[in-house]
């Protein structure tokens, strides 16, 4: 075997409006995970899932912001405090942090801890621009707003364990973006941020666009964090989500946009981190999406039909 995977398992669905996407990283190892890494020639070594108080318990507006809409902010800010601490711990002991969702707000923990000694770029394959705050959003639902966590937006500037300061704008990329409300909308467009749409996809073709995404996300920094949101691909494909959109990328398109990210990896090792978010078991088909979330992990580490 090669290099070491860590695998970590984030199973929160606070940040979410529907229930059931605490059950994709078990939906996902049971994908077969595991044994989709080593035929890459990775060691995966799994080291659990870290402990998400249940939603039944907990009021959603008890820490709720006084100036906005966050459900659950409380108890996000706890897992993702445990997330970072253990994607650091992964990064120092020389193996490479793979964190399984969970709704996307895991992602502010991933990025808070592959950024604590880099500079990081960032590649955002999603439907949506998750840049909303508390003060902007209109559902509360945090996995609309880890990115704003990420760069300190709003009263996000305030909160140490959201902002991840070596998170700069211009060194984050979105990849395949189809749904995005108008405030997002103008945010995007006002930012430093690059934004290829499915629209950019459609001309250009999947490659050439995820490497200049590339491009833009290495420009600069000391390594790459890749964001993955199984909500990026067609909901035909991808039908164990819980915010289809219809018009998202085909089976082909992403195992070439994760293979093109692998050739990346393999050539220069700047790819230092991964998540892979969103995967809901209860609206899923036979599983249908946790074992494409296992393949595209497989892929992103250099399994190849050759």
């Amino acid at each position: 075997m090669g290099e070491t995977v860590r695998i970590i398992g984030a199973p929160m669905d606070h940040g979410a409006n529907r229930r059931g996407v605490d059950m994709g990283p078990s939906a996902i190892r049971y994908a077969g995970l595991a044994d989709e890494l080593e035929s890459a020639g990775i060691d995966p070594i799994d080291a659990g899932d870290l402990h998400v108080p249940r939603a039944e318990e907990r009021d959603p507006d008890a820490t709720a912001p006084t100036d906005g809409n966050a459900k659950f902010l409380g108890e996000i800010e706890g897992v993702c405090r445990r997330l970072s601490d253990e994607v650091a711990e992964t990064l120092a002991d020389g193996e490479f942090p793979l964190v399984l969702g969970g709704d996307h707000s895991v992602a502010i923990g991933s990025l808070h801890g592959s950024s604590r000694e880099t500079d990081l770029g960032v590649i955002w394959f999603d439907a949506h621009a998750d840049l909303n705050t508390p003060g902007t959003s209109p559902s509360g639902n945090v996995h609309g707003m880890p990115l704003a966590a990420v760069l300190g937006r709003g009263i996000f500037g305030e909160m140490e364990w959201a902002h991840a300061p070596r998170v700069r704008e211009e060194s984050i990329v979105y990849v395949g973006l189809r749904s995005i409300d108008d405030r997002e909308r103008d945010l995007v467009r006002e930012s430093e941020m690059t934004a290829f749409t499915m629209a950019d996809i459609d001309q250009r073709g999947i490659t050439a666009v995820v490497e200049d995404a590339l491009d833009v996300a290495t420009d600069g920094t000391d390594g790459v964090h890749v964001s993955l949101d199984l909500d990026w691909l067609d909901p035909k494909t991808a039908p164990g989500v819980g915010t289809p959109v219809r018009g998202g990328v085909t089976y082909r398109e992403a195992h070439s946009a994760l293979e093109t990210v692998s050739e990346r990896r393999e050539a220069d090792g700047v790819v230092r981190s991964m998540d892979v978010v969103e995967v809901n078991p209860i609206l899923d088909e036979q599983n249908e999406t946790a074992t494409l979330a296992a393949e595209l992990s497989a892929s992103a580490f250099g399994k190849r039909i050759l």
